[in-house]
């Protein structure tokens, strides 16, 4: 299919209403993970953890277009998919501590989240292995007859793998509603694009050898992200075949924890500047100001609110039981 990256500019026509659920989506992201990484210290959450901190448009502008029946499916770094797709905090919060009460029962922390009730089927940290998950979840629903579409996240990393391309093949062969997203962060733990992919090539143009829909879009612009979701999701609900989404942006942590990693020498010289400076939610905070949709004080009571959250959540997950003994086997298969 046509290759459609010179779209990428294109914007949503939103009301001031619908730019604050966004922008609001992406602060409350920020500041839960934000919250995390203060409580991480404490070493009462014993999970390892991968942060998405600086890659918050993406979940936040694909989600806003999503319904309560669609599949979402993530990798290892999948706080703000979870989150976004109406996970319960809570339940989070509670899994990170490895309580009963944890989405996941506290047997599965950060990268096992899993909440069937709102149709997140889950995540795992094998890279490559959801993305076949949530194809099969779709060809499921397709045989079913269920209207649901499946949002397959994955990192650059998991473009990769074997089961990439055959997952892409499949889904487009039977004109599946799937929509695939690369958040394409630049690195693989800490190796770069250049030491794994050939020069030149880009993501995107691996789906269009696949034959679908691919689009290419700046991750920082949670806007373009917005529009570029729209129509991809348009596409895949009009019956017309899966998806793809490559939306470029940038890691700020280290690939597992709650630690800058600047000091490891592998990201080049003004690199983590220049992506930070293009934080996705300071961007759009400056535009929704010099628009006169938000201002200080409406800024501070959303902070506020959100914090309120975050409390009760932490309260939860702290006086939440522990899984008894007799969980151990619960949900282990031979």
């Amino acid at each position: 299919m046509q290759d459609n990256t010179a779209d990428i500019m294109a914007r949503s026509v939103l009301t001031p209403a619908q730019r604050l659920e966004l922008f609001e989506s992406m602060q409350r992201v920020r500041r839960i993970e934000e919250r995390i990484i203060q409580l991480y210290a404490e070493q009462q959450m014993r999970c390892p953890t991968h942060f998405s901190i600086g890659q918050e448009a993406a979940a936040s502008g694909v989600a806003a277009h999503l319904r309560p029946e669609d599949y979402v499916i993530s990798a290892h770094r999948s706080h703000a998919h979870y989150l976004t797709k109406g996970g319960s905090l809570p339940a989070m919060m509670a899994e990170l501590y490895g309580k009963a009460t944890g989405c996941a029962g506290g047997k599965g922390g950060s990268m096992h989240l899993i909440d069937l009730s709102v149709r997140f089927l889950g995540c795992v940290p094998i890279v490559g292995s959801t993305i076949p998950i949530g194809v099969g979840a779709s060809f499921g629903a397709t045989l079913q007859g269920d209207p649901a579409m499946s949002v397959v996240y994955f990192g650059d990393g998991a473009t990769e793998t074997g089961v990439f391309h055959e997952s892409m093949n499949f889904a487009a062969l039977h004109k599946l509603p799937v929509l695939f997203i690369c958040e394409n962060n630049l690195y693989s733990v800490n190796t770069p694009m250049s030491a794994r992919q050939p020069a030149g090539r880009r993501i995107v143009d691996l789906a269009l050898s696949h034959g679908m829909l691919a689009l290419q879009g700046d991750g920082q612009d949670i806007e373009a992200v917005h529009a570029l979701a729209g129509r991809a999701i348009e596409h895949v609900r009009a019956g017309k075949g899966p998806a793809f989404l490559e939306l470029m942006t940038y890691r700020w942590l280290e690939h597992c924890g709650p630690q800058p990693d600047l000091h490891l020498g592998f990201r080049p010289d003004g690199e983590y500047d220049a992506w930070t400076a293009r934080c996705p939610i300071l961007l759009y905070e400056a535009m929704l100001k010099a628009d006169a949709v938000l201002d200080n004080d409406a800024m501070a009571a959303m902070n506020a609110r959100i914090d309120a959250e975050i409390d009760a959540a932490v309260d939860f997950a702290r006086q939440s039981p522990f899984p008894p003994q007799q969980a151990l086997q619960a949900g282990v298969y031979a």
